[in-house]
């Protein structure tokens, strides 16, 4: 698979993200990362202590049961392997941080760990977890999403998937997790990550729906590492190896799942990254206030924000603001205006309004509060426009310390910044800054970017002139 792939891929799927149709499928090989061992490295001490060799076997779940068939069916020791493997408290990696992020509501696992977990509640999310069967019968109140560990969980090990037994009576002991899997299947846009597709549970659910739906099946993704020579591996074993995996690549395609294969693992992290930068560049985060307005005067500078949010919405961007003074009246105005004039926008998807609690009377507490609501604000969005930022302070208008400390956050996250220089204030200060140093806040558009920035950098009696070039400078930054 080469880059055109990956590219159709990205397409697709920030589509079905954009659309909220996107879930995830998460295997042992994301947790590996994590520090946790994969199904080999799990089942290897099962496999010491009956004399074999778990390297040397294709069914790993045979060998738990095996070693239950030794120990007379009790499985205190499988339970205790799990305990032993997976209570340690391992920290989500930077793949669970980007899945967590991302608008996904719906993540599949046969993981036993809680990384996932972890991931989205640092991602300020609040999480309904499902691992046994009357758990599907109700719903979290307020939830973002919903995490289906088809295998069980580790404060549950008694009750975890792990045997043949536990395979074969699957289809009777938890049939509604195949139900609501295949459902999922159906109406969403999976993403497989660090899935082998050699559970058994799998392969009965993606056979139902390839019966059911035959050539009408939903388009699905996975993305697998392309087998390499290892450093001591024979030839003759190797091409074996690289002769199967096609194979089952080609297989996966019966289920309408393509396979975006990498060469190393890290490549799986940049995939996402480009996924979440992507997504995020269709949101423009607007910050501005305006105690004062200048030469523009407060008419037509509210007109000039207004029909610049507009022309933003008409662009199918989504808008995020703080309401700030003089300026957000401005920005809600114009993105309504324009979401009203169609019956195919929402106002829900496309602006995002946070007005500041203003009434905090404790400085420590409000400082914290607005640092927080800035930062929730600008993590959503991969642009951010800077308008004027005045404020009064005693008897004087000074520059807004707020817009400067939302540009530092904007900075620090990687988002594209246009301060309106001509604007004048704080973004005057900024535009200067950005100007100064062009090759490090736009590496590789450094050229492109010039000529716009400079222009809304120009002093203008008529801020409707900016418009156009802004307009561009968004439409450079959010192509996909």
């Amino acid at each position: 698979m080469g880059d055109r792939d990956k590219d159709e891929f990205l397409d697709r799927y920030l589509k079905e993200l954009r659309e909220e149709n996107a879930a995830v499928f998460i295997g042992a090989g994301l947790s590996k990362a994590a520090g946790y061992v994969d199904w080999p490295g799990l089942i290897a001490p099962v496999a010491n202590s009956l004399g074999l060799d778990a390297t040397k076997e294709a069914d790993l779940v045979a060998l738990a049961q095996y070693y239950l068939n030794v120990n007379s069916s009790n499985r205190h020791s499988l339970n205790q392997l799990l305990i032993d493997e997976f209570s340690d408290l391992k920290s989500p990696t930077e793949n669970h941080a980007i899945l967590a992020r991302l608008p996904i509501h719906t993540y599949w696992t046969t993981n036993y760990d809680r990384l996932i977990e972890k991931a989205l509640e640092a991602a300020g999310k609040r999480v309904d977890s499902k691992y046994e069967n009357d758990q599907l019968a109700n719903t979290r109140r307020g939830r973002d999403a919903i995490i289906y560990k088809m295998h069980g969980d580790i404060e549950h090990p008694h009750k975890s998937i792990l045997t043949k037994d536990d395979y074969e009576k699957y289809f009777q002991t938890h049939d509604p997790f195949i139900t609501a899997l295949s459902g999922d299947l159906v109406k969403n846009t999976f993403l497989f990550l660090g899935f082998s597709f050699t559970d058994p549970n799998i392969d009965f659910v993606l056979s139902r729906i390839r019966a059911r739906y035959a050539e009408h099946q939903r388009q699905h993704y996975c993305v697998m590492r392309r087998r390499t020579r290892g450093k001591n591996e024979k030839k003759a074993e190797f091409e074996y190896a690289l002769t199967k995996q096609g194979h089952v690549t080609k297989d996966l395609e019966r289920f309408n799942i393509k396979t975006i294969f990498v060469d190393e693992f890290k490549e799986i992290t940049e995939l996402l990254r480009r996924i979440e930068f992507r997504y995020r560049r269709r949101t423009v985060f607007v910050s501005g206030s305006a105690a004062e307005f200048g030469p523009w005067k407060r008419e037509q500078t509210e007109d000039f924000v207004a029909k610049l949010s507009g022309a933003l919405i008409d662009r199918d961007l989504r808008i995020t603001t703080g309401f700030g003074l003089g300026i957000g009246s401005a920005v809600v105005t114009g993105a309504v205006q324009q979401i009203y004039s169609t019956n195919h926008r929402s106002l829900d998807e496309q602006l995002v309004l946070r007005p500041f609690p203003i009434g905090i009377k404790d400085e420590r507490e409000r400082k914290a509060t607005f640092e927080r609501y800035r930062e929730e604000l600008i993590a959503q969005a991969g642009i951010a426009i800077f308008i004027m930022g005045n404020k009064i302070s005693g008897k004087e208008v000074v520059a807004s310390d707020g817009m400067r400390a939302e540009f530092e956050i904007a900075k620090r996250r990687g988002l594209y910044l246009i301060p309106v220089g001509a604007s004048g204030s704080m973004a005057s200060q900024l535009w200067t800054e950005v100007m100064g140093n062009l090759s490090a806040f736009y590496p590789k558009l450094e050229n492109k970017v010039r000529p716009l920035l400079a222009a809304v950098g120009r002093d203008t009696k008529r801020p409707s002139e900016l418009t156009e070039p802004i307009l561009k400078l968004v439409s450079l930054l959010s192509r996909d």
